[in-house]
């Protein structure tokens, strides 16, 4: 049921990024119009920020 990992169908790396599209919006974030499930994402969007930077600042 399940393919090899191995086998060579998987010698080539697929590049996805040029399958993705931006439907051509230009969306604004509001804080007035945030709900719960904005302020939570742009918490973790912070963190992960912040872990970014300093991997980046120890590998240097």
């Amino acid at each position: 049921m399940f393919r090899s990992i191995n086998n060579e169908d998987n010698d080539q790396v697929t590049n996805t990024a040029g399958a993705f599209q931006s439907d051509g919006r230009d969306v604004e974030f509001s804080q007035e119009l945030a709900d719960h499930d904005d302020l939570v994402a742009q918490e973790r969007s912070k963190a992960a920020d912040q872990r970014a930077k300093a991997r980046k600042n120890n590998n240097q």
